[in-house]
């Protein structure tokens, strides 16, 4: 199966929120960059990736972990 074809599995980003026993919330998310490489979207280097994604992977990114950060209240 061709990654183009198993890319969709990921999609649409997506977040996992959950409280632990203690009280404590997690926030657990895979990284745009990851699924690009996971997928053969791009080559195998982080570097690669944001110079090849370009602002896409990194807009994408980055409000991952922005929603995580004003969710945990960070």
């Amino acid at each position: 199966m061709g990654s183009i074809v198993a890319s969709p599995i990921d999609l649409p980003l997506k977040a996992l929120v959950w409280e632990d026993a203690s009280g404590g919330v997690w926030i657990a998310y895979n990284d745009p960059a990851w699924l690009a490489v996971r997928h053969g979207l791009r080559h195998d280097t982080a570097a690669a990736i944001h110079a090849m994604a370009g602002v896409a992977v990194h807009a994408m990114a980055g409000a991952l972990a922005k929603i995580a950060e004003v969710t945990a209240g960070v």
